[in-house]
């Protein structure tokens, strides 16, 4: 390792690289660029599964949601075109038939109202739940609580409304938990204010209301508008869902091939497809970034071996005053690890800067398209040792090339 720390050896880099000023800079961007490419398609392909992962984070996404329509085959004596409705009898034969498969089960009902708080008014969403609600798609709450097992038993009038809501109806700074809002002209308790998630938002800005109460006070006896269902750890959610429609279908005379009578979103499949694209993205980055990594470096073998053709009469000279195959190896492989490593470390910090830049600009606000994109230190460390072992590797060749030149034949060279 003494030659690391000789001062000719170092001079003679230096003279080297001085004599060849652009084609050392342009051999430095080929490498440079590599790494700068892996550092930001990493970052960047981190920042968008951070995304991804804040949207759906607080909700189940193992999830089918059914509602009902209207039916687009004639069956059993009905016409086609015929309108029915989900039912709480439904609800308890999908958990009886299914009680391995589904984990949590949601009916849920829902409106629109006028809602009035002293001489402020908005009409919003009204929705009938239960507390299993908050278990499938978990609410941020601001103040106070979500409903609970004893509101739906006493069919309690509470309510727990969203953080517009609360802006709209109330005056600014006043505390909401205990006070009396207007649905339908009834007078409810707000025990509760949420912030809406940046999931996917089926509700709006709604009011949340015991089952129990929206069935009393709107009349709907055993009918349920939809119903969210939530699949247990390793239940097949694609067969679940046609399992759970098929078994709708024969509960309300539907015709078994009738694609219509009901509509179902399988947020597992969608999300699935979603993780897909980001498994091929993180692929394709490691490919692209690799590549133009391994390309930067054979740019260096190749202007090394440039450098090693103009420089065979002073190869040849120092050969003649006594200097070592070994010492003349060892100088232009180090020559190939110093430009590695200096274009490594501008490519990484230049990558770095510009995923700070791309976090400042596209993943601040509740909307951040790419949120803290990041790449892992030992990712980054294992990138650039990777670097260097290639960088001594691709300077093999042309220390290879200066070694067999005689020191006669160099002396000739014109």
């Amino acid at each position: 390792m003494k030659f690391l720390f000789d001062s000719d050896t170092w001079q003679e880099i230096y003279g080297s690289i001085r004599k060849n000023k652009l084609r050392t800079a342009i051999t430095i961007i080929g490498v440079l660029w590599g790494i700068f490419l892996l550092v930001v398609l990493l970052g960047s392909a981190r920042g968008l599964e951070n995304s991804f992962n804040k949207r759906f984070g607080n909700f189940a996404t193992n999830s089918v949601f059914v509602w009902t329509q209207s039916t687009d085959k004639p069956f059993k004596g009905f016409q086609e075109g015929r309108r029915f409705t989900l039912t709480m009898n439904d609800i308890d034969v999908l958990k009886s038939e299914y009680s391995e498969e589904i984990k949590l089960l949601a009916p849920r009902n829902q409106t629109s109202n006028l809602i009035i708080k002293d001489f402020k008014s908005g009409n919003f969403q009204v929705s009938g739940d239960y507390p299993i609600l908050d278990q499938i798609q978990k609410k941020q709450l601001l103040y106070g609580r979500f409903l609970n097992q004893n509101d739906i038993l006493s069919i309690a009038k509470v309510a727990v409304i969203s953080e517009d809501m609360y802006k709209q109806l109330f005056d600014l700074g006043e505390f909401p938990i205990g006070q009396l809002i207007k649905i339908n002209s009834i007078s409810y308790k707000v025990i509760g204010v949420y912030k809406p998630s940046n999931t996917i938002n089926f509700d709006g800005d709604c009011a949340y209301i015991p089952f129990t109460t929206f069935k009393k006070v709107y009349n709907t006896a055993n009918k349920v508008d939809w119903m969210m269902i939530t699949a247990n750890e390793g239940t097949d959610i694609e067969q679940m869902e046609k399992d759970i429609l098929l078994t709708l279908k024969n509960l309300h005379k539907v015709h078994p091939e009738d694609e219509r009578a009901f509509g179902s979103v399988n947020l597992g499949k969608e999300i699935g497809k979603v993780t897909g694209f980001l498994t091929g993205m993180q692929f394709l980055t490691w490919f692209v970034g690799i590549s133009t990594l391994v390309a930067g470096v054979f740019a260096i073998g190749n202007i090394l071996l440039i450098t090693v053709k103009e420089r065979t009469k002073e190869i040849g000279i120092r050969r003649a005053l006594g200097a070592t195959p070994k010492s003349i190896k060892q100088q232009i492989i180090l020559e190939s690890v110093f430009l590695t490593t200096i274009a490594g470390m501008l490519g990484i910090i230049f990558g770095s800067a510009v995923l700070m830049f791309i976090d400042w600009k596209l993943g601040s606000g509740g909307e951040g398209v790419l949120i803290n994109p990041t790449v892992n230190i030992p990712i980054i460390l294992i990138a650039f040792v990777t670097l260097i072992v290639l960088g001594t590797l691709i300077g093999l060749i042309p220390a290879h090339m200066a070694t067999v030149i005689k020191p006669i034949e160099a002396l000739r060279e014109e």
